[in-house]
């Protein structure tokens, strides 16, 4: 391998590379079984004498640290060694981020896309910490994915030299990919989109990142839904703006209550994050009427419209918009999966040219060949072919849900009426005398993992509930898992 020596220090050159060779193996940058440079080869790259390097592989083979084969070369011993410390960067406490990011962490939080490969089961990364059963939310099921039909298309893009050019690609993405998606939006939720209009990013946190970069200034007031999506309202916070929760009632946000001041106004009008309403026309309406009256943008998060097992298609609030307020975010992370991290953003023309910038100022691009292959995807029809697929599959598990919630959950849980997406939430029956807390500790303790609807609150007092993805889990594992969490219950009551 091409390793660096460096001849600092005190000491004849032979020690110096002794030292730095010796802290390499022990550290780990060189590793059991890894090969040499020869010496010529060494000694040529650091301009000394070729005696000199072999006086220094020589000592480190006596100590054991190398060992010599004929022919072959030299390469470190075999054996691993205990490393004498692990080589991490200074610590640098004396360097300190802004104070928002004090408060904002890197853990998990509830985002309603959080992939999760699974077994027969449905279970992910968590199964270490003994989840069976997870009906953690937003999560779609990867058994589900057309990973042989995506193999194709990406492979015949590589072919095709997708990523052969030595130069970068523009900032808005592949073209055949957002001629795609203008296309596939305006069929499927009336979007109002023309190729140009479209920038593809990589989900939709990244679609939000770049409206917040463009729009808000230290010191906005950003509206979001209460409850609503965590990771929209803490990445506000962390470009300066002041958040500010609005109510979400049955009829959606309550335009009433958005205070006048608000810059930018986030929603999920087709199927709200958490609670699974959709936004009424009346609210729409007055939304867009709102935002013209006090000049400001709404981002509409479209986040899996697609899923929808009972009435009419709603259209979107990008398509009633006739001002230019609206800004429509899209993702493919619930009909194909999260780790894609493919999604988009329609915005006003005003936006482009700044949105553009941003785009190429913090990523520049994405990874040309799964645009191209996704592109191919759609304008094959097989992208409407798996929704549909799908849609069937996950609307199987939304009513045997719905159905244990009415019937054995009674007593503790009132359903939010929903007929979309891959979750729904119950909140807490009035006259129930149990803690959510310790029933998802109980339950998290039986195998089951479930999500507290409180994590979603972003005002106090936190509103009691349960949110229940499907998902992540498998059809057959669906009423063992319920079985589990109604005897956590049953055994706190």
């Amino acid at each position: 391998m091409d390793f660096h020596v460096g001849l600092t220090g005190r000491g004849d050159l032979t020690a110096r590379i002794y030292r730095e060779l010796r802290e390499a193996v022990l550290d780990g940058r060189l590793r059991p079984g890894e090969r040499l440079p020869p010496t010529r080869e060494l000694a040529g790259r650091l301009g000394v004498a070729r005696n000199t390097v072999a006086a220094a592989y020589d000592r480190l083979s006596a100590e054991g640290f190398l060992t010599g084969r004929v022919g072959a070369g030299t390469f470190v011993c075999a054996q691993p060694l205990t490393r004498a410390r692990p080589r991490n960067a200074p610590p640098g406490a004396g360097v300190r981020p802004r104070a928002v990011w004090e408060a904002i962490s890197a853990e998990p939080v509830p985002t309603g896309g959080d992939a999760r490969l699974g077994d027969a089961a449905g279970t992910g990364p968590g199964d270490a910490a003994g989840v069976v059963y997870d009906f953690r939310a937003g999560s779609p099921d990867p058994g589900l994915f057309p990973l042989e039909t995506w193999r194709r298309l990406v492979t015949r893009e590589l072919r095709r030299s997708a990523v052969g050019s030595a130069q970068y690609a523009g900032p808005a993405g592949h073209a055949g990919l957002r001629e795609a998606i203008a296309r596939h939006t305006g069929a499927s939720r009336a979007v109002r989109a023309g190729a140009d209009d479209v920038i593809v990013t990589q989900g939709a946190q990244q679609a939000l990142d770049l409206v917040g970069r463009v729009l808000i200034e230290p010191g906005d007031r950003v509206a979001v839904e209460e409850p609503g999506y965590p990771p929209a309202r803490l990445l506000f916070r962390s470009l300066g703006a002041r958040v500010t929760g609005v109510p979400v009632d049955a009829g959606g946000l309550r335009v009433a209550d958005l205070p006048r001041d608000a810059r930018l106004v986030y929603v999920t009008p087709s199927h709200q994050f958490p609670l699974g309403t959709p936004m009424s026309l009346s609210r729409r309406a007055a939304l867009l009427e709102w935002a013209e009256r006090n000049d400001a943008v709404v981002i509409e998060d479209d986040y899996d419209s697609e899923y929808r097992f009972a009435g009419r298609p709603l259209e979107a609030l990008q398509g009633l918009d006739r001002c230019g307020r609206v800004v429509y975010v899209g993702s493919f992370s619930k009909t194909l999966l999260p780790a894609l991290r493919l999604g988009f953003l329609v915005a006003p023309a005003s936006l482009r040219p700044a949105l553009h910038a941003a785009r190429m100022l913090t990523g520049w691009h994405g990874d040309p060949a799964p645009q191209a292959a996704l592109a191919g995807f759609i304008e094959e029809g097989l992208l409407a072919r798996h929704v549909r697929r799908t849609t069937r599959e996950y609307a199987g598990r939304h009513a045997m849900i719905t159905g244990a919630l009415r019937d054995r959950f009674a007593d503790w849980l009132r359903p939010v009426p929903s007929a979309a997406g891959l979750h729904l939430c119950a909140r807490l029956a009035p006259d129930a005398r149990v803690d959510l807390e310790t029933v998802i500790a109980r339950a998290r303790g039986a195998g089951v993992a479930v999500e507290s609807l409180s994590a979603y609150c972003g005002e106090t007092p936190a509103q009691a509930g349960l949110v229940i993805g499907y998902g992540g889990v498998r059809p057959a594992a669906i009423g063992e898992g319920l079985r589990r969490l109604a005897r956590c219950f049953a055994d706190l009551t």
